[in-house]
């Protein structure tokens, strides 16, 4: 087989369907019925897809945490699950996190009405060049990935953007929206910086909360969800993510060696959060949907403001029993590096490692 040519062929198909801007729910409207070849994830990645119809890890849910009380007698109790679960997980669902019903409900509702747009209206925000503001797309990583998958992406950088980069159908719903994530990310940082023993306010002095990313995900059916994935298995590479799911779900985190589903609890807030190892990164995809009703998620990630800044494990939580386990790097370096590698490459974490 001449790999050349297949490779050419692959590079004319991908190019193809990047220049339609028209993204997965464009291959859907023209009534495809089997996936582009591109989008054919390896035997080994299909592998676990499937999962028998009783097994123990079925049972199994990441913890949902109850903040009510937070700044009460019950915020002892509220540090300690926070802390357990992120040390034992990685993630966690909140809830009684004080977004109301509402807001959640109109957050998911404008991010599909965006992705639900005729092509026209939404033509002229496609682009993978990053900057700033607002972009739409299918695939961060589309030219990079061994195989796309099924899913199209509405972007907001938040600390950048005016609202007059935000089309107008989901501007309020976006302002709103980050209000609120601000201050239930300042809420959550200090119970997780409580439950790594650092002083109060300590995530506020690195200016975590200064840079925001929204993604807004459209999961359109799929007419082959055996043969793909709606996003690869990953680990996001923000300090903290807020993922609000709607009721359909698809999220599955790693736990082990097997896969546990994320099941969406109405009102919930799911939390993803690392920290030198002692809070778990922890890899995490979704499945492609085979329903014919879309699939619609939203996630911020949270960064520090200061891009050129040198940033590692604190401190305070190294010693000679727990060393640091990563080298200092600039925020730029980092999403960089992210950002022009594929999307479920394992050697991110890796490639900052302190080797001995």
């Amino acid at each position: 087989m001449d790999n050349g040519n297949e490779d050419h062929s692959r590079l004319e198909a991908l190019k193809k369907f990047d220049e339609s801007k028209a993204g997965v729910k464009g291959l859907v409207d023209a009534g495809l019925t089997s996936i582009p070849s591109f989008f054919v994830h390896s035997s080994e990645t299909l592998s676990d897809l499937k999962k028998p119809t009783q097994n123990h890890t079925q049972t199994q849910s990441i913890p949902t945490i109850d903040l009510s009380g937070f700044d009460s007698d019950r915020r002892s109790a509220i540090v300690e699950q926070v802390g357990r679960s992120a040390r034992e997980y990685g993630f966690f669902q909140i809830i009684n996190h004080g977004i109301s019903s509402e807001i959640l409900d109109r957050t998911i509702k404008v991010v599909k009405e965006f992705h639900e747009q005729p092509l026209e209206a939404k033509e002229k925000y496609y682009g993978r060049g990053g900057g700033t503001g607002f972009s739409y797309m299918s695939n961060v990583d589309l030219y990079q990935s061994k195989a796309a998958s099924w899913r199209d992406t509405m972007t907001v950088r938040l600390d950048a953007v005016t609202l007059d980069t935000v089309p107008e159908i989901c501007k309020e719903a976006v302002a709103v929206w980050d209000r609120e994530i601000v201050k239930l990310g300042e809420i959550v940082l200090e119970l997780v910086g409580e439950g790594l023993g650092l002083c109060v306010g300590r995530f506020r002095e690195l200016s975590c909360l200064g840079s925001r990313t929204m993604v807004g995900h459209y999961y359109p059916y799929c007419p082959q969800p055996d043969l793909t994935v709606g996003l690869g298995s990953h680990a996001d590479p923000g300090l903290l993510t807020l993922l609000l799911q709607d009721h359909m779900g698809g999220l599955q985190i790693k736990s082990g060696d097997v896969w546990i589903d994320v099941k969406p609890l109405r009102g919930a807030i799911v939390v993803n959060i690392m920290s030198n190892d002692v809070y778990k990164s922890v890899d995490h995809r979704v499945l492609a949907n085979m329903n014919r009703e879309p699939r619609v998620s939203t996630a911020v990630f949270l960064y520090p403001s200061k891009r050129e800044e040198l940033y590692g494990p604190l401190p305070e939580l190294t010693s000679k029993e727990k060393p640091q386990l990563y080298r200092q790097f600039t925020l730029t370096e980092f999403l960089r590096r992210f950002f022009t590698k594929e999307l479920d490459e394992k050697s991110l974490k890796n490639f900052f490692k302190i080797t001995t």
